[in-house]
């Protein structure tokens, strides 16, 4: 069935950076430093099947094939600004007991990584959380929330990988990638 093929097995994270002259290969140059510029990338949506093992980037790396369609929850953001700092990354909410878990992704201008690691993870919480019916307080600091949805038993973990870079000081274009990508 061709659904069942297209389910996830695995799933890894990987971000990168690069600079170029050109913006397209500054993107290509954060792709070869996430080790994932072999493939033709389609992007998904933002939901984490928890039948899926998490594995280290580089097990992924060796297991992709170059050419090959692959899926991945991607964030990317680029500039040519000297010294405008920029962000990529994605967050990951995983389940107790759930079907499928999510991910966030998010990029922009002007968040340092702590920032930025903060806002994924909350987003990606955020999104389970209304799933499994726990009660949010926007109001209250990423920290906060956290704290209260492992109290509640639900969300066993959030994770976040986070690439920022300043721009070029000489205007090259800069490019940072965050992708969590999937293994069929």
């Amino acid at each position: 069935m061709l659904s069942e093929d297209l389910m996830p097995k695995e799933i890894f994270f990987t971000k990168g950076a690069g600079r170029h002259v050109h913006r397209l290969q500054s993107f290509e140059l954060a792709l070869r430093e996430a080790g994932i510029e072999k493939q033709n990338l389609v992007r998904v949506s933002s939901i984490y099947p928890t039948s899926a093992k998490i594995i280290p980037a580089k097990d992924g790396i060796a297991k992709l094939r170059p050419g090959a369609i692959t899926f991945v929850v991607l964030a990317e953001a680029s500039t040519d600004e000297p010294n405008r700092l920029i962000c990529a990354g994605v967050g990951l909410a995983i389940p107790k007991n759930h079907a499928y878990g999510y991910i966030a992704e998010h990029h922009g201008h002007g968040m340092n990584e702590k920032r930025t690691e903060d806002l994924v993870e909350d987003m990606s919480a955020t999104m389970l959380a209304t799933t499994l019916g726990i009660v949010l307080d926007a109001e209250k600091a990423w920290d906060e929330r956290e704290q209260e949805y492992k109290a509640s038993g639900e969300i066993v973990k959030t994770r976040s990988f986070v690439q920022t870079a300043e721009g070029d000081k000489l205007g090259l274009w800069t490019s940072v990638v965050a992708a969590a990508v999937f293994i069929l």
